[in-house]
């Protein structure tokens, strides 16, 4: 029997294997095409756990026939970079294709291990292949995201799964020894949440726990063997989705107690703190909004706080901002105004600005009417007068709709003061 788990059996070797992402590695794709050419540049890999950023990393190198390093976030330091960078000058005498560098949880790496990488990248002495489940646009330098494409990795679709369990069951040297029956997979793909190694993780999990003889797979044998085995399945985040959800909502629904104990959940399994702090950001302006402003000062304030701090204490300061977010008066206008009026936009187009709110820089921008019936605000009672803002064809369009909360009441009182009937 191969003390290998299964996801490890059954990794994928060659393009053709690789299950999912067809954006990327389908016909006519941008990796697909960079295989085909043979030319590879530095980039990096964004996307959820178990959707194979690990897997493509290797099966580039292996098709390009390069040498292939890979370091982790988590343990290595600033002199493992220089070691392989190193090793990868010394190569270069020998006239050996320039490596490949995978930095698996790229955005682990402080700034000075990031930096570290710099030259080596821009030189071309190592081909640097990232892997973060984190927005690289907040985690990877700038100086060295501008020498990297981002691509993007989606959770796997559900037809996705169902080829790697097809596959799992008949091709993997244990498995297909076996007389398994899946009469049942909605519970399978529900609590793999679109990640291959979870799908792989529970079913082997399910299956070694059945008796001899034939295997019949069914929702509730799947739900009871993960319940007995919880800590197992749960081990490094593997509910990491389900519990930031029940985060979030948690928040949204006005439950501190419930947000307090997520927060916990979060943090006592290893969860970055940075990850928190960002999330309470945009909620503090998604569903929190004009119903507090004061709610997204005090997350950007935490988010700052996290990043100098670190833990145990900055537990004390999410738990703050938690709260605070919790027990704020609720309100998703701005959000809903910014969508509104992006939808508005794919509509109608780019619809011209009225003349009288025009730049005239020039004397036939002037002659042609550019800025002539402007109303300046601050020369009239009370700073306001009324005129026409938006283009001609949608001047009748209201994008933001003040909410049901003392802030917004108040901001609406104002508005029906300047623009009488436009907001009754």
């Amino acid at each position: 029997m191969s003390n290998q788990p299964l996801a490890e059996r059954l990794r994928p070797v060659t393009i053709e294997e690789f299950i999912g992402q067809k954006h990327l590695v389908g016909e006519d794709a941008v990796i697909r095409k960079m295989l085909a050419s043979g030319r590879l540049s530095s980039f990096i890999l964004w996307g959820p756990p178990g959707v194979g950023k690990t897997t493509l990393a290797k099966i580039i190198a292996n098709t390009m026939n390069r040498p292939f390093y890979i370091l982790s976030a988590i343990n290595s330091g600033v002199k493992d970079i220089r070691d392989v960078i190193e090793k990868a000058k010394n190569n270069q005498f020998f006239s050996a294709k320039n490596p490949i560098l995978f930095i698996d949880e790229i955005h682990r790496f402080s700034k000075a291990q990031q930096d570290s990488l710099l030259a080596a990248v821009e030189q071309g002495v190592i081909t640097l292949i990232g892997a973060t489940t984190e927005n690289p646009s907040f985690e990877v330098i700038s100086p060295l995201l501008s020498r990297c494409q981002v691509y993007v990795l989606k959770s796997l679709e559900k037809d996705d799964l169902l080829i790697l369990l097809d596959r799992a069951i008949h091709t993997d040297t244990e498995l297909s020894k076996k007389d398994i029956v899946i009469e049942e997979n909605e519970a399978l793909l529900r609590f793999s949440g679109g990640d291959a190694r979870k799908l792989l993780n529970v079913l082997e999990l399910v299956l070694n726990a059945s008796e001899e003889g034939q295997i019949v797979v069914t929702n509730d044998m799947v739900t009871e063997r993960l319940q007995e085995n919880l800590a197992l399945y749960d081990k490094n985040g593997e509910m990491h989705y389900d519990i930031i959800s029940a985060f979030i909502k948690s928040i949204r629904g006005g439950d501190p107690d419930a947000a307090v104990y997520y927060l916990a959940r979060m943090l006592e399994g290893g969860e970055d703190v940075k990850f928190i702090a960002r999330r309470l950001l945009i909620l503090s302006a998604e569903d929190v909004g004009l119903a507090n402003p004061n709610a997204l000062l005090l997350a950007q304030s935490t988010f700052d706080a996290v990043h100098k701090i670190g833990m145990p204490e900055s537990r004390i300061i999410l738990s703050e901002c938690t709260i605070y977010l919790a027990t704020s008066p609720k309100s998703n206008s701005a959000y809903s105004a910014i969508d509104e009026a992006l939808a508005e936009v794919k509509l109608s187009g780019h619809l011209p600005v009225p003349l009288h709110l025009r730049n005239a820089p020039t004397k036939l921008m002037k002659d042609l009417g550019y800025g002539k019936e402007y109303k300046y605000a601050h020369s009239y009672e009370g700073h306001f007068v009324d005129q026409d803002f938006l283009p001609e064809k949608i001047k009748e369009k209201r994008f933001y709709k003040p909410q049901e909360n003392p802030t917004e009441e108040k901001i609406l009182e104002r508005l029906r003061l300047w623009w009488k009937t436009r907001f009754s």
